[in-house]
């Protein structure tokens, strides 16, 4: 596949791609809404949410989409609750594109995942999700990182699996989308339990076996949504989990490690996995198996303030006992 590549999107992770890209040999197209952010950028050639990274020569940074249009591909670095919108105002700009989602969750208002919001705006398009185990500042870094492309058109993966691939990004195919999307929604949620489990002062073994049980919790779930089990077993289920429940990089681990010690969360943050957490049990819910998801409807309860942190604890201890 010949062009540029595009990214939509010059936060931290949209603008750590771009820098990857670039490094690989890539010519990338990097878009921000903020006027005033691509002028800095371009002035400067920093990045203001990433510390000591600089945007190499071949990464071009517009506020005009239209820039984007000679790109093939187009990486969607949204927030995930703000794709919806960014996809209804932009479709004209995107259609016959293969558009790359690289957001985590499902969304609130309408319980669809990435790719299902991308089908449902850009019908020419060919929906993708990159996902799997990352962090920005590895990546601008060029720290390597093995990450999971899905998507159901063979022949387009294995284009932008080539066309993403590098020294720094392994890209691995796959084309169980629904398991990709869900294995990254579900871990951020999971990551939320695992920091509160922290921040409570119940230690590790504790985090280690709330990371378990919400393993088998995501796997359970997204099994019954139709997503092949070894789809959770790689990169976009338990790895991501792993590095998730584990760093103090994760925003949803910080998130809930304040919430328990007790303090106000930085409200400033992007934190997928509270909205997730309430689409996901909103989905269960409907589906009849809300009940199979006890460490998501927690966190779904905690984060709105409708239960307590030890109250939620004490839930999830007494559930009844049964066989692993």
């Amino acid at each position: 596949m010949n062009g540029a590549v595009g990214i939509v999107g010059a936060g931290a992770f949209g603008a750590a791609l771009a820098i990857a890209l670039a490094r690989q040999g890539r010519d990338v197209w990097l878009w921000a809404r903020d006027a005033a952010v691509v002028d800095h950028m371009r002035t400067t050639r920093e990045i203001r949410r990433l510390s000591g990274a600089v945007l190499p020569e071949n990464v071009s940074v517009t506020a005009d989409m239209s820039d984007l249009g000679l790109c093939p591909a187009i990486l969607l670095s949204v927030p995930m609750q703000a794709l919806g919108g960014f996809l209804s105002l932009h479709a004209g700009n995107l259609k016959d594109r293969h558009l790359v989602a690289c957001c985590k969750g499902m969304d609130l208002a309408t319980q669809r995942g990435p790719t299902g919001l991308i089908a449902s705006a850009c019908p020419k398009a060919t929906p993708m999700i990159l996902t799997g185990p990352s962090f920005a500042a590895d990546i601008a870094q060029g720290q390597a990182t093995a990450l999971t492309l899905a998507c159901t058109d063979e022949a387009a993966l294995k284009h932008v699996q080539q066309d993403l691939s590098g020294p720094i990004l392994r890209i691995y195919r796959n084309s169980d989308v629904i398991g990709a999307e869900l294995g990254g929604a579900l871990k951020n949620v999971i990551a939320i339990a695992a920091g509160i489990v922290m921040g409570a002062g119940l230690g590790e073994s504790a985090r280690a076996a709330l990371m378990t049980r919400g393993f088998a919790e995501m796997v359970r779930f997204a099994t019954q949504l139709g997503a092949r089990p070894e789809t959770l077993m790689g990169l976009s289920g338990f790895g991501d989990l792993v590095l998730t429940c584990t760093s103090d990089q994760s925003r949803n681990f910080r998130h809930g490690l304040a919430l328990g010690r007790g303090d106000s969360p930085d409200a400033s943050l992007t934190v997928e996995g509270v909205a997730t957490a309430q689409a996901i049990l909103a989905q269960a819910a409907h589906l009849g198996v809300a009940d199979q998801i006890p460490v998501t409807a927690m966190v779904a309860r905690v984060t709105t303030g409708k239960t307590t942190i030890p109250d939620a604890i004490h839930a999830l201890m007494s559930r009844p006992l049964k066989e692993e």
